[in-house]
């Protein structure tokens, strides 16, 4: 099968085209998908590189090289494990694979059936394969998390707005828990208008500004009372997130930093609490492998019937020119919602 995939960690031109054995047959509760779309996500970019430290042991764990990269997927399944009872062949799905398996950046993957689930009807293929991830990963950090309950008399304020974590996040904080105030950052005209029109933003400061006189200038009738960090470093959002959240408030990160200065910080006096989330924490510890799932299953509905908005904004090629042109669009750190790549 063709796949694009490094056979050493480091610069972009590293992800070349290879012809690799088509996976096995599955086993277990795994399914074949012959895929359709995938995406690029920061975390892509970090392993490809060789930097990726979110996991002490990751480059110990992960398939030999040549490793395939792809986190986010969407295709059709081609066959299926003896123990998979909820997919059956030609049945279309989006999924966010395991980190330490080989990715969908190739014609054919292996994944483990109970974190897929059926494709949203209203979404093409690279739309779909955008949404996984970074949804995921937000409805991670601000429902089990931060614990945030629906309907409740707070606000959040998330870093980076229009990335494609935030840009999810602030939909889930204001469409799906029903949250009043949904302040996000973002400092160009296009990321304060996808903020508020694709993503759920009530609210935009300007992160080049302070954060903190930011928010206060908004004259909220309700408490910042959760943070989330979509944005590195986390070091430099510490400080001013100890300013303005409430007593009693949590803090929720997911940018690794390797110095986390609180001392000094607003954050024993108010109480606060700081949390991490990692979408890969179930798979890569083998934890509540159905969860993920069954997210994307509410998820399918939410897209469905227009609760949610897809924030798939440019769609490449699967192959080499089009992996290198997403990674690089992903570097330069000005990208604007997903890229999503089609075969």
């Amino acid at each position: 099968m063709h796949a694009i995939a490094v056979t050493e960690y480091g610069p972009i031109t590293n992800l070349k085209t290879l012809d690799l054995p088509k996976p096995s047959d599955p086993q277990g509760h795994d399914i074949l998908v012959r895929v359709k779309a995938c995406s690029v996500n920061p975390v892509d970019t970090k392993v490809r590189a060789g930097t990726y430290d979110d996991y002490p042991d990751y480059y110990e764990r992960t398939p030999k090289l040549p490793q395939i990269l792809g986190f986010d997927g969407a295709g059709v399944i081609e066959s299926v494990g003896s123990e998979v009872i909820n997919f059956k062949p030609c049945d279309e799905i989006y999924y966010a694979g395991s980190p330490i398996r080989q990715g969908s950046n190739a014609e054919f993957q292996l994944v483990d059936s109970r974190v897929v689930a059926l494709k949203p009807k209203s979404l093409d293929w690279g739309q779909a394969a955008a949404m996984p991830l970074t949804w995921i990963t937000a409805y991670e950090a601000l429902v089990e998390r931060m614990e945030i309950q629906k309907g409740e008399n707070a606000g959040i304020l998330i870093i980076n707005g229009a990335g494609g974590v935030g840009s999810v996040a602030s939909q889930i904080a204001r469409r799906v828990l029903n949250l009043p105030v949904v302040v996000t950052t973002a400092s160009r005209e296009e990321t304060v208008r996808f903020s508020k029109h694709v993503g759920g933003a009530t609210h935009t400061v300007n992160h080049h500004q302070d954060i903190a006189a930011e928010v206060e200038k908004l004259k909220l009738e309700v408490p910042i009372k959760y943070i989330f960090i979509t944005h590195t470093p986390t070091s430099g959002y510490l400080s001013p997130a100890a300013k303005i959240c409430a007593p009693f408030g949590k803090v929720c990160s997911i940018v690794q930093d390797k110095e986390m200065p609180m001392y000094g910080t607003e954050f024993m006096a108010k109480s606060l609490t700081f949390v991490w989330a990692l979408l890969g924490t179930k798979p890569y510890y083998g934890v509540d492998a159905e969860s993920h799932g069954k997210i994307l299953k509410d998820l399918t509905g939410m897209l469905d019937d227009g609760t949610i908005k897809c924030h798939c904004m440019q769609k490449l090629k699967v192959d080499e020119e089009g992996l290198r042109k997403a990674h690089e669009i992903i570097e330069g750190g000005k990208a604007v919602g997903k890229v999503a790549l089609e075969f």
